[in-house]
């Protein structure tokens, strides 16, 4: 669902722009105190897999494909806020160095699918997770996924009525953006459903949605990451054993995803591309002004292997928020070190 540039109208992109950067700029302040060493690792393989599976596209109908958004995904791993920021990271790593969604339409990007996406996709996990009192966390995970594929399709919807830079019939659009959204929602619901499963099984106690789980049910919630000073060290111990076999997992899948399956994605347009094409508004995108890179399109403008764009694109992703949080994180503890102190 990356959004070129000129689908919308500057006014809305800009606005679109501006919502996005206050949502994410919100979401790093709640974050915060997750920074631990054993998160910052995680948010940066689920970052790197995110990544990994939207070059993967999946045939969902006659000539159109879709592929993951992850928002969702990455909430159950990491929790909402961290999951957040780990999507728009992805989408700023295909935006700047792949071409991948629009320059202007970043903030539209943002906001369909990081913001959007990780939002409802935890809502909808949460409220499953109540109704079966912390059952099935897997299933729950994919019931968000579900959710959050036609809803994000749905504001992009209702930007377009606001603010499209062709005049189409907008029962059309919605009628064609949502039936197609729910059929590439399936597919970000198995997978989603599939890898919050493998990492239950891997490394209990790691995932946010095992912890929403546990509040759920009522049951003692265990800790995702190295404990504070003063824990026991045991749990502690159990609790980085946890993280390191999370990453280790989520970083196999995603080079197994962006070198090996890559190469096997189909090669329709996706659900947008696909309405765009279908509604009339499809020549209304300008060329991405990184569209000349090497590894644009992935690779294909510099004749590059997919594979090997796929592997620079994880390593890239991965490296830039694990910089960036690990960056947060030492100016926290300075700060707070500072406080104390003057406190003392």
């Amino acid at each position: 669902m990356h959004v070129p540039d000129h689908y919308l109208n500057d006014p809305t992109s800009a606005a679109t722009a501006v919502v996005s950067l206050a949502a994410v700029g919100y979401a790093a302040y709640r974050a915060r105190e997750d920074l631990t060493p054993g998160r910052v690792a995680l948010t940066a393989a689920t970052t790197g897999l995110v990544f990994a599976a939207q070059m993967i596209n999946y045939p969902v109908a006659a000539g159109t494909s879709g592929h993951l958004i992850g928002a969702a995904l990455a909430a159950a791993l990491v929790g909402p806020w961290l999951g957040m920021l780990s999507v728009t990271l992805v989408l700023a790593v295909q935006a700047l160095v792949f071409a991948d969604g629009g320059l202007s339409a970043l903030g539209t990007n943002v906001l369909l699918m990081a913001v959007v996406g990780t939002l409802v996709g935890w809502t909808a996990t949460r409220g499953v997770l109540r109704l079966t009192r912390g059952r099935w966390a897997p299933a729950a995970a994919g019931a968000g996924a579900l959710a959050s594929v036609p809803v994000a399709a749905a504001v992009f919807t209702g930007l377009f009525a606001v603010g499209g830079t062709v005049a189409v019939p907008l029962g059309e659009l919605a009628s064609q953006m949502l039936s197609v959204h729910l059929l590439v929602g399936l597919g970000e619901a198995a997978i989603t459903a599939g890898v919050v499963g493998l990492v239950l099984a891997v490394a209990p106690g790691a995932a946010a949605v095992e912890r929403a789980a546990a509040g759920a049910s009522g049951a003692a919630v265990s800790s995702p990451s190295p404990l504070p000073d003063g824990a026991g060290a045991a749990t502690s111990h159990a609790a980085t054993g946890a993280v390191r076999r999370t990453v280790v997992a989520l970083g196999a899948v995603a080079m197994l995803g962006a070198v090996v399956l890559s190469s096997f994605a189909a090669s329709t347009p996706d659900g947008l591309e696909a309405t765009a094409a279908s509604v009339g508004f499809a020549d209304a995108a300008r060329d991405h002004a990184f569209a000349g890179m090497p590894l644009a399109d992935y690779g294909e403008v510099g004749g590059i292997f997919v594979g090997v764009a796929g592997f620079v694109g994880v390593v890239l992703a991965v490296a830039v928020t694990w910089a960036l949080l690990t960056a947060v994180r030492t100016a926290l503890v300075g700060h707070r070190a500072v406080e104390a102190e003057s406190a003392a």
